[in-house]
């Protein structure tokens, strides 16, 4: 968006003074951005802008997460999709865009089948004085490549969709669970879907022996009866009306290592059946539409597994013979598949319970290993936090008698929300303040939150089929982030949001993986959560509120649609002057900062050649929300005293790349007198931004590096003033991280990046010496720990600023980080001066490290911290050090966690992952292989990390490339690994 200020002819008509322009002039602001008319909510929640493409019927795409990504992601889920078709006006087909980057909207894809993750992206290309047109596709082009033979799913289009032939009314679920081997007993009340239908009724299964088949209690006979393949069992003829359907299978939970369906974590049994998982237990159609009612026993050794746990209410337990015992439980409230829970071991459990606002108590239970029992003492303060929180801010009441949360050390995801019984990956339950970081400690307050609200929004309403995925993941990370927003600093988690929406989001839609926010992948929680939010600044807090209301109260215990939900938010009230609903394409918030820094007061502004008053409750505004849905928008804002410096995307009311033509001077104008203190951050990135990208200019032509003097001012203003949140003056003088600059190149250099990095930090770090060395002294405290805003803003300002002087390597400096590192009462102050000490190869750095992993090898938690810090580490060389912790005792890899740490660490480590040499692709190429064997879902992710091979130099490229080819080419290769792989090939 590109803004001009002009003076115009007078409104004021009666004006005497004509040299007084600024006092009668209105201002204008215009928008030089392409930006299209949306005419139906659709748009707003599937836009799709390309340059250079033809309209037409567009391809999905998905994507896996980068490898080094810490956030949750979906289980499998396979298929290819179709756009949905999007309305356009014929005379806004074709428009010109200008200085805005816009978050989608689309990339154009080749022939791909669904990988292991569900997910969706928005497109964050610049589309800069391009034609363009919306398009969308019916059918993918034909195959370019031949693939290898194996067995891949079907490929499904969301056009295909049809309701199912039957429905599941209950399920009742018997498990004996043994050593060698479990028996799964289901029986299903079967009633057709449409009336008098006489289809074959065909059931999903994976790695699945069946031992019987019954209908109404009679014996089926294979090929008679029943066919069954690697992927389905089909009754031929099924009884017409209502039948009753039971199936025995065995499984062999001890030998899956993939951690889909059942399957054994450190001795106990476990399940994960988001999203096709419940498949690998027994044959049932496996999706999110068909819902019934569960009923589940469970029958183990009672020494062995004296916990047993399923969904819902424990409604009956009891001994059995032979040293056994049992528990029934009946979860009365329908739910998917995916949404089936059981774990059976030996654990302990910290209670506590919750009052609901009806008055109706709740147990409360966190399970674990009893060593790790102190250790949830946080994420039980974190559910009564979110349990109440979701009743004042959305109305919403727990609906069971008993909430489990169970920890679990070998878990693909981060967390999963089966109804009533959350499981978790340890990491993002277990905390104390000895061994987790304040970011750990606010990663389980937003997580533990998360999962609970899907108990209304995915579990009592949840998706029809997967392409919908964004309508609960999207949703519900919107609700996690405003309640940790509402505990914390609301500017903080913003800043915090959007940063991971730019390291991992916008990177993704700028290569061969993007796709818009329906469907699939990790990605579609974090752009499908800022599409949300600009319902709510469209609507305002109280519209979007009633919007809500409506969706619960139509869609109680149904798979819906992203369609329902826009429909029902689009029934609030009206706005004011705007009878009819028109969903508008970006919201952008401005305000208009007066030359003593002060935000001008708003009164009305001329729109359309309208006179809009922007007053509320008879009050001018400070911020108003512009709407922007045509090619070029000009606003006048009127009585305007003097030419303002704009704030344009406050709090960053939409998930765009900006680039406007504020000046150098407004820049840090608004550093240093922004209201709004996002967009003082902002204004400090950006200037961070064009910096590092002129000194990597310089750095490339072999000229000497130097600092602006203005840069660093602007930076010790900031540090400098008191009035401000000492967690937000840690973020504001943090540099854009590598990748981020990288992506703004046309050809990413990471070699350049890194060095020109390095000596910004070392210089500031040198030019501020002073001011870093007194915050550090000024914001120790000898106070016990507290998660709390006020410390964890302290213990982030000073650690921050160690870490600046840290990277000096002197020895007074280097001094001071051992100093904190050992004079250290808790984890978050130890592990940020390690890292302060671990930026410079050496004797200090390797003796520090050793000391730590002595002092904290017995928790498993604290060593993937360690490997993590290693692996992420710039020294160079250091995938020889990363090859080495491989062999490491403390290393597994069967356990997620721990790669992710390690060898997704190393991979978010640009200058050593992109290694001039190859070194970097080779040793993940060679991994990968190794763990597609052990855990194909995991591999997937890991492989992700060579999708945009294409953005380096040619060098670069030919050998990711052969590691990409080697990847595709082996033999017993799954089918997770070989669709990112070769995608990313023919990128």
């Amino acid at each position: 968006m590109s803004s001009r200020w002009k003076n115009t002819k007078p409104l004021n008509r009666n004006s005497r003074d004509k040299e007084d322009n600024w006092k009668r002039a209105p201002l204008r602001l215009e928008n030089y951005s392409t930006i299209y008319p949306p005419t139906s909510p659709t748009e707003l929640l599937y836009p799709s802008i390309h340059p250079t493409t033809q309209v037409a019927d567009s391809i999905w795409s998905e994507f896996q997460p980068p490898a080094n990504c810490s956030d949750r992601s979906l289980a499998r889920s396979r298929g290819r999709d179709e756009y949905h078709r999007l309305p356009l006006s014929s005379s806004h087909r074709s428009s010109q865009l200008k200085n805005c980057y816009l978050p989608n909207l689309r990339k154009e894809v080749s022939h791909w089948t669904r990988p292991a993750t569900p997910s969706l992206s928005l497109y964050s290309a610049r589309l800069a004085s391009k034609r363009t047109t919306c398009s969308v596709a019916t059918e993918p082009p034909p195959s370019t490549t031949e693939e290898p033979e194996m067995d891949l799913p079907k490929e499904i289009f969301l056009k295909e969709y049809k309701k199912p032939d039957y429905l599941f009314d209950s399920v009742n679920l018997e498990f004996q669970l043994g050593e060698d081997k479990t028996i799964v007993t289901s029986k299903i009340a079967v009633s057709p879907g449409t009336e008098g239908t006489s289809s074959p009724l065909t059931l999903h299964g994976r790695d699945l022996k069946l031992l019987s088949i019954k209908v109404n209690g009679k014996d089926l006979k294979v090929s008679e009866d029943y066919m069954v393949d690697s992927r389905h069992l089909t009754v031929s003829r099924p009884p017409g009306g209502t039948f009753n359907l039971e199936i025995v299978t065995e499984i062999y939970p001890q030998l899956n290592t993939s951690l889909e369906g059942l399957y054994k974590s450190t001795g106990n049994f476990c399940t994960q059946c988001e999203a096709e998982g419940f498949r690998k237990i027994t044959y049932f159609q496996d999706r999110p539409d068909v819902m019934a009612t569960y009923t589940c026993r469970i029958e183990a050794d009672k020494t062995l597994y004296p916990v047993l746990l399923s969904n819902g209410n424990l409604i009956e337990q009891g001994d059995l013979e032979g040293g056994k015992h049992y528990a029934l439980w009946e979860d009365p409230f329908k739910k998917p598949s995916y949404l089936f829970a059981l774990v059976a071991g030996q654990l302990d459990c910290r209670e506590d319970s919750f009052t609901t606002c009806s008055g109706r108590k709740v147990t409360l239970r966190i399970w674990t290993p009893g060593q790790d029992l102190a250790k949830t003492a946080h994420a039980m303060y974190s559910l009564k936090a979110a349990m109440k929180w979701d009743e004042e801010v959305f109305g919403l009441e727990y609906d069971l008698d008993l909430f489990n949360i169970v920890v679990v050390p070998d878990f693909n995801m981060g967390a999963m929300e089966n109804k009533s019984l959350n499981i978790f990956q340890s990491r993002l339950v277990l905390a104390s303040p000895e061994t987790a970081t304040d970011g750990d400690y606010a990663a389980i307050l937003g997580v533990v939150g998360h999962e609970y609200f899907h108990n209304w929004t995915g579990n009592r309403v949840t998706c029809r089929d997967w392409f919908q995925l964004t309508l609960k993941e999207g949703l519900t990370v919107f609700r996690d982030q405003e309640f940790s927003s509402d505990l914390g600093c609301r500017t903080v988690k913003r800043i915090a949001d959007v940063s991971k929406l730019r390291t991992y989001q916008f990177p993704q839609d700028a290569g061969p993986m993007a796709h818009p926010i329906r469907p699939h992948s990790w990605t579609i929680f974090i752009p499908g959560a800022e599409v949300v939010r600009m319902y709510k600044t469209m609507f305002g807090a109280s519209g979007f509120r009633k919007g809500m209301d409506l969706y619960f109260q139509r869609h109680d215990g149904q798979a819906v649609t992203c369609e329902d939900f826009y429909a029902a938010i689009q029934e609030v009230p009206p706005t004011p002057g705007q009878p009819v609903k028109e969903p508008m394409f970006i919201p952008i918030a401005v305000g208009l900062v007066d030359s003593t820094g002060k935000d001008m007061p708003l009164t009305s502004i001329y729109s359309d050649g309208m006179l809009q008053s922007l007053t509320s409750d008879g009050q001018p505004v400070f911020t108003t929300v512009l709407q922007f849905n045509k090619k070029e928008e000009e606003f006048i804002f009127n009585n305007i005293p003097e030419k303002p410096v704009p704030s344009l995307l406050r709090g960053y009311s939409a998930p765009v790349r900006l680039d406007s033509d504020l000046t150098e001077s407004d820049l840090f104008f608004l550093l240093a007198n922004d209201s709004d203190e996002f967009n003082r951050w902002e204004a400090g990135q950006v200037l961070s931004r064009k910096l590092m990208l002129s000194l990597v200019a310089d750095f490339q032509q072999q000229k000497t590096l130097a600092l602006n003097p203005k840069f660093v001012d602007g930076l010790r203003s900031i540090l400098r003033n008191t009035s401000l949140d000492k967690e937000f003056i840690a973020k504001a003088i943090t540099l854009p991280g590598q990748g981020e600059i990288m992506d703004m190149m046309p050809v990413a250099d990471p070699d350049a990046v890194h060095a020109v990095r390095t000596f910004i930090k070392k210089e500031l770090a040198l030019q501020l010496k002073d001011d870093l060395l007194s915050t550090v002294t000024n914001n120790r405290s000898s106070e016990a720990y507290t998660f709390n805003h006020d410390s964890m803003a302290r213990r982030a300002l000073k650690n921050t600023c160690l870490a600046y002087l840290a990277s000096l390597n002197e020895p007074d400096t280097t001094e001071l980080a051992f100093i904190e590192y050992k004079s250290a009462t808790n984890m978050t102050e130890q592990f940020a001066a390690l890292a302060a000490l671990s930026q410079n190869p050496g004797q200090v750095r390797d003796d520090t490290l050793l000391d730590f992993y002595n002092k904290w090898q017995h928790d498993y938690l604290v060593v993937s911290k360690w490997f993590a810090l290693q692996a992420t580490s710039d020294i160079p060389g250091n995938v020889a050090n990363v090859q080495k912790l491989l062999g490491h005792p403390a290393f597994d890899m069967r356990n997620p966690n721990k790669v992710y740490s390690l060898i997704g660490g190393f991979c978010g480590s640009p200058v050593n992952f992109h290694a001039k040499d190859g070194s970097g692709y080779k040793f993940l190429g060679e991994v990968v292989l190794q763990l597609d064997k052990i855990n194909p879902q995991v591999a997937s992710r890991m492989v992700s990390a060579f999708s945009r091979w294409r953005r380096y130099d040619e060098s670069r490229q030919a050998l990711a490339k052969a590691q990409l080819e080697m990847i595709v080419s082996a033999n017993g290769l799954s089918e997770n690994v070989y669709e990112i792989a070769s995608k990313s090939l023919a990128a």
